[in-house]
């Protein structure tokens, strides 16, 4: 790094942040351009494989002994991992290719990579200010409202898993900066592009397809889909790890299920044995592997900025629909919704999703309402419900047309 210090104006030599395998200092151009510089650590390739084989050992140990419990595919994610990450070359691509994609959504933003500053082990980029996602504090002082950064960050990550097949590996709140705009606005930062999941357009299209099946609960088509991704005789469970509720589910998308369908669930679960959950875990592709941790990550940090879980799954089918229209080889950047031209039965899927975003938005703000009024006493279940019935009859005119 020594080499490269006459490069700037100034170099901080102490960090403003530091991970497992690299810090990131803040820096001045020549030409007063601030920027950050992520350095790796000496020696921490080695002390990665070193730390890759201490687990595989421990790994092959533990299924000596409990033969039912299998981690070939968490071994294999770990290792794919920590070799893009220690890629710095790679991670600009990655972040370059990351910025087309986005480059006309005015949410996000992706830091400028500076080229002849970067090497394996170096990676000069534009530096942004922010503070961390979850920061509600932060966003409470600087008038951004929480509940629009979660349907932002939501939509985004929707776009790149259902839209782009590109997906960001390792969303956790300090990769992603809230940058306060004007008049209340904000843009996202998203930083940290050294581990991506580069999507089979064929499976691409298949979990677009999942997700449409799972909204309108057709249970043929989840279990063809479930064959396709080999999870077999166990994709009648998809239902309830991606929206919390099962096939013959008659609770509303992103409510609670009821205690009786939470009781069966339950009876059914503790009838699997601990080597039907390690076979269900070994049988899914690495794609949804990945998509299932992103989605974690993404769930706790949309559920702390208050964000309903309604309105997290109301996003994702909304870009599975987009991601439907989409062609293999599209210009990156030109994803256009308004481009599209939608069959009858995209119109039908749209209309049912739009209704249900409609009666998210009643209930938000009956929400609203009853904080503020505490003489009302019409609950927003009640509103929801009678909502949810008027779309049932909507939805039977449409199908009918």
């Amino acid at each position: 790094m020594k080499t490269l210090h006459w490069r700037f104006l100034t170099f901080d030599e102490k960090p403003v942040a530091a991970a497992s395998i690299a810090q990131v200092h803040h820096g001045t151009l020549k030409n007063n351009q601030e920027v950050a510089i992520k350095v790796q650590y000496p020696d921490v390739e080695q002390r990665m494989k070193i730390d890759f084989t201490a687990m595989a050992f421990l790994s092959k140990s533990v299924s000596l002994f409990f033969p039912e419990f299998t981690f070939d595919q968490l071994l294999s994610e770990f290792k794919r991992s920590i070799s893009a990450e220690l890629d710095f070359i790679q991670e600009g691509k990655n972040s370059e290719r990351t910025a087309l994609n986005f480059k006309k959504n005015k949410f996000i933003r992706i830091p400028h990579v500076y080229w002849d500053l970067t090497t394996r082990q170096v990676l000069t980029m534009e530096f942004c200010r922010g503070q961390k996602v979850n920061d509600l504090e932060f966003m409470k002082v600087s008038g951004v409202n929480p509940t629009k950064v979660a349907q932002a960050l939501m939509e985004a990550f929707a776009e790149m898993i259902f839209v782009h097949g590109f997906v960001h590996g390792d969303p956790h709140p300090g990769n992603i900066l809230v940058s306060p705009e004007r008049n209340n606005g904000f843009s996202l930062v998203i930083l940290d592009h050294g581990i991506y999941r580069e999507l089979d357009e064929g499976f691409r299209l298949d979990y677009c397809q999942l997700w449409k099946s799972l909204i309108l609960l057709n249970s043929q088509d989840i279990r063809n889909i479930g064959e396709r991704f080999g999870v077999g005789k166990y994709s009648k469970y998809l239902p309830v790890i991606f929206t919390g509720r099962t096939l013959e589910s008659k609770s509303p998308l992103g409510t609670q299920m009821s205690k009786e369908e939470k009781k069966h669930l339950k009876q059914e679960l503790q009838s699997l044995r601990m080597e039907d959950i390690s076979s269900f875990m070994e049988s899914l592709p690495p794609e949804l592997f990945s998509i299932l941790r992103t989605d974690g990550i993404l769930s706790s940090i949309s559920t702390k900025l208050g964000a309903s879980r309604r309105m997290r799954l109301l996003s994702y089918a909304k870009y599975a629909v987009y991601g439907l229209a989409v062609r293999a080889g599209s210009e990156p950047g030109n994803y256009d919704p308004s481009s599209f031209k939608p069959d009858m039965s995209y119109i039908r899927l749209r209309a049912y999703i739009e209704l249900l975003a409609f009666a998210l938005k009643i209930e938000d703000v009956g929400r609203s309402l009853a904080n503020k009024v505490s003489i009302m006493h019409i609950t927003i279940h009640r509103v929801y419900v009678a909502l949810f019935r008027s779309l049932r009859v909507i939805w039977q005119l449409v199908a009918i047309y």
